[in-house]
């Protein structure tokens, strides 16, 4: 089977742009959490938010005016901008840049997203019930359709091949690169963009999300501290914003052109709960089989896992779900195995969660280091037996890494990324 590996990285996070920038601030147990500035929250439940900084606002904030020129930018919503800042990050880190008819057919996109452009769809509401359908911009539709992220990428950079975009909630882009990853192995592409984006911080989703109890309330003036996945002082999740990218490539593909191999995407599941519309089921039955079809798919059982960058989002009902799930499939270890969330830092991404949170998983193969939790201070007695990691990373070396995604409609997805 051709095997596939990572050759190159971009992202666009609360916690600033750039791996290298993301990574310093993972790994320091950064806040990335504010009170949302991108309207006024002071009538919701939750109002605060995991926001991507601008470039004004920080020196490694996402600068739209070097991705997308005004006339673009007024075009597209904010998921499409961030996955076009993303992409072009990765696909300069990888140095793969298609020249030929060939080398276009044979590298595709797929870019997940867990709603699309929503505020371009609730603005456009918003103008249509105000003003009058003859207000609408031609350029509407384009601006929120979940695939045009993908499409965009694909238009700007030549890519011809396989393109796609999943929209399974918070499994979405962990998804979107295990969909890549076997249009590799199956010969349909040589390359894959792929990965996920997401920005739908909007008083409408947050007003949806707030009704059904889903989001952190207690802490609205303690941002830094409202994240808690895995704590037994947790209270709901934090919505992020952001993309993540990765060039997925076949193994003597990148060998042949010297690509810089970072590090192999050796395994992946997915699977359905078939249980209820936003709960996992309690025993974390959908998780494990997915976790066990990553593993078995990249031939590797349970003790040769050094590492898991959990899902956990902070909320008592999803956090329950994988601490089941991960206690059954890790029987038997304790603080030789490493578990964290790095969502206690920037927030759940929605859509983009699982690619943001791979571009760690490969960061911590790499580097030697396991990124933290932040705020775990009372943590789930049945997760003591491992390694929490809380506060700052910790050096370790690991040659295995597992992920997880799970989403809203009962989808699992988890991925496993090995030293090559």
């Amino acid at each position: 089977m051709r095997r596939v590996v990572v050759t190159g990285m971009g992202i666009v996070s609360p916690l600033g742009t750039g791996v290298d920038a993301f990574w310093s601030r993972l790994t320091s147990g950064a806040n990335g959490i504010r009170r949302i500035s991108h309207f006024d929250p002071s009538d919701l439940a939750c109002q605060i938010a995991g926001e991507v900084p601008s470039k004004d606002e920080d020196e490694f904030g996402f600068d739209v005016d070097a991705v997308l020129d005004s006339r673009e930018q007024r075009r597209s919503d904010r998921f499409i901008h961030f996955a076009m800042g993303a992409a072009q990050q990765a696909l300069a880190d990888s140095g793969w840049e298609p020249k030929t008819v060939e080398e276009k057919e044979r590298t595709g996109t797929i870019i997940a997203t867990g709603v699309g452009g929503f505020p371009a769809m609730t603005a456009g509401t918003r103008l249509v019930d105000e003003k009058g359908p003859r207000r609408a911009s031609p350029f509407l539709v384009p601006s929120f359709l979940a695939n045009l992220a993908a499409g965009q990428v694909s238009i700007r950079f030549g890519l011809k091949g396989p393109i796609g975009a999943p929209v399974t909630a918070c499994a979405a882009s962990l998804q979107a690169l295990g969909d890549a990853a076997r249009l590799i192995r199956s010969g349909e592409a040589n390359v894959m963009v792929a990965g996920g984006t997401e920005a739908c911080i909007d008083k409408v989703s947050y007003a949806g999300f707030c009704a059904a109890k889903a989001m952190s309330s207690k802490r609205n003036d303690d941002p830094s501290h409202a994240s808690r996945p895995f704590d037994q002082d947790r209270d709901g999740f934090i919505m992020g914003e952001g993309a993540g990218i990765l060039i997925l490539e076949e193994l003597e593909h990148a060998k042949a052109r010297g690509a810089n191999i970072l590090v192999e995407l050796k395994g992946y599941g997915t699977t359905a709960d078939a249980f209820h519309v936003t709960a996992s089921s309690p025993d974390g039955e959908g998780g494990l089989r997915a976790m066990r079809q990553a593993l078995s798919s990249a031939g590797l059982t349970p003790a040769e896992i050094g590492y898991v960058n959990a899902h956990s989002t902070s909320t008592p009902v999803g956090d329950a779900a994988e601490i089941a799930a991960l206690t059954t499939l890790f029987e038997g270890r304790g603080k030789d195995l490493a578990v964290s969330s790095s969502k206690s830092m920037f927030g759940h991404l929605l859509g983009a969660a699982g690619a943001v949170e791979a571009v760690a998983c490969v960061k911590a193969l790499t580097s030697g280091q396991l990124p933290p939790s932040r705020n775990l201070e009372a943590p789930d007695e049945a997760m003591t037996r491992f390694e929490m990691i809380p506060g700052k990373a910790i050096d370790r070396r690991v040659d295995h890494v597992l992920t997880n995604g799970f989403g809203f409609g009962g989808v699992n997805a988890s991925a496993v990324f090995s030293k090559v």
